[in-house]
């Protein structure tokens, strides 16, 4: 079952995402801010991170490249999650290794398709 680590400081969508993703099958851990989210890769390395950008501590551009650079998180897949839709903000969040970038709002089943798809590329 493949693993997902859900990130975002904000409580409701925090939930929302959980309770979405384990629906659909996969075993979900969350966290609230960058510290959190990093101290919980260090944990046990996830196959997919939701990622908000703009959080507390670390943003999501900082966490991004931290699990980018980090050896054993090779093979895990990165979207970004945020309310930012601008193409720079898009791009700073490609550069840094992200795999994905989806603006909020967003629909469900648009981002449960984004994660099939990333992590059936990943096997």
């Amino acid at each position: 079952m493949p693993k997902i680590l859900v990130v975002d400081d904000e409580p409701n969508i925090l939930l929302s995402l959980e309770f979405l993703m384990k629906h659909a099958g996969f075993e979900v851990r969350t966290a609230t801010d960058g510290d959190a989210a990093l101290a919980a890769v260090a944990t046990e390395v996830p196959d997919l991170i939701l990622l908000d950008v703009m959080m507390p501590r670390r943003d999501g551009y900082e966490v991004c490249q931290a699990v980018r650079e980090n050896p054993a998180c090779a093979r895990v897949k990165i979207i970004m999650l945020t309310a930012k839709g601008r193409e720079i903000e898009r791009e700073k969040g490609m550069a840094l290794g992200a795999d994905d970038y989806i603006v909020k709002p967003f629909a469900t089943q648009e981002l449960l398709g984004r994660v099939r798809e990333l992590l059936a590329g990943a096997t």
